[in-house]
């Protein structure tokens, strides 16, 4: 079993930065495929960025050069660096695990974050 348990979201002004952060804790951090997806109001969670255990990325189209994910394997944590901001960006985001060598997955529980104009 793997707990995540993210932080770090909260209000911000449009063009404002924030840092989102991802513990996790159980099973082997650092060979797991580690991602970030957000959930507005009335949509479908979808992916922003994704970072593998070899520390390939990949983000969605909307987020590209203005998120950044990294992972720090000695402190099994995740990040979500996000950077000009706009109110679109309003949700709640996830952290997600794809447990390596399984069809498994793990969420965390989820944190806020507003963007106001």
């Amino acid at each position: 079993q793997v707990q995540l348990v993210e932080s770090g979201g909260g209000l911000v002004q449009a063009g404002g930065s924030l840092r989102l952060s991802c513990a996790s804790s159980g099973g082997i951090f650092s060979i797991n495929t580690m991602g970030w997806y957000r959930q507005a109001p009335g949509k479908q969670r979808e992916l922003d960025a994704i970072i593998t255990s070899g520390g390939s990325t990949n983000y969605a189209d909307s987020v590209k050069g203005r998120f950044t994910i990294s992972r720090d394997n000695a402190k099994n944590t995740v990040y979500l660096q996000m950077n000009s901001l706009k109110p679109e960006d309003t949700a709640v985001y996830y952290c997600n695990t794809k447990v390596a060598f399984t069809t498994r997955d793990f969420w965390g529980q989820g944190t806020q974050v507003t963007v106001s104009s």
